[in-house]
């Protein structure tokens, strides 16, 4: 059961790192060096103090990058490959006791899957905001995706079974979403 547990605990952080890069590693390191999180073999600096310092600067700099009017739009295309890479490190990060080759597997297409997809809807929604509002709207929508890579990161360490239900649920709803405005679109063709 606890190998199934680590991987939902994987997959809510992996999806918030689809939000915001650094803030599930801030909150990872944070839980590790207060016992709330058990991290696997050789993922064990992640719980230090440099590395603690390291993920909010980090974090400070990334969230402010997102307030600035086109500069977020550049740090999508490389926020992209670069929130699957990080979903893939945090599901790997905690996924204990289990054989390499099936943790490194796994937290490649959960973490990494799950990161993937949230990064790129985050990415439709930023230019559609771009498009209608000529950019005017991104800082809103700069913050709503930092409260949310923080709350469930964070809920992903307390209640990672609810943190996984809600990323699938929501992951689930947004393609259903895409595939009817796909539909609709060739119908009107």
């Amino acid at each position: 059961m606890e190998p199934l547990l680590n991987l939902m605990l994987g997959m809510g952080l992996s999806a918030a790192c689809g939000f915001r890069v650094f803030v599930p590693f801030l909150v990872m390191s944070l839980a590790a060096q207060s016992g709330y999180l058990s991290l696997a073999p050789g993922f064990e600096w992640v719980g230090s103090q440099a590395a603690l310092t390291m993920f909010a600067v980090a974090t400070l700099l990334e969230v402010a990058g997102y307030y600035i009017p086109w500069l977020d739009e550049l740090l999508d295309v490389v926020a992209t490959p670069t929130a699957i890479v990080a979903g893939t490190l945090t599901t790997a990060a905690v996924t204990t006791e289990m054989n390499p080759m099936l943790q490194w597997t796994l937290a490649a297409l959960v973490g990494g899957g799950a990161a993937g997809i949230t990064q790129g809807l985050t990415d439709i929604t930023r230019l559609a905001s771009t498009v209608t509002t000529g950019g005017l709207g991104n800082p809103l929508l700069s913050t709503m995706e930092l409260v949310t890579s923080a709350t469930l990161s964070v809920l992903a360490i307390l209640l990672p079974v609810l943190a996984a239900l809600l990323v699938m649920g929501v992951l689930l709803f947004a393609m259903g979403q895409l595939r009817k405005r796909r539909r609709r679109k060739q119908t009107e063709d």
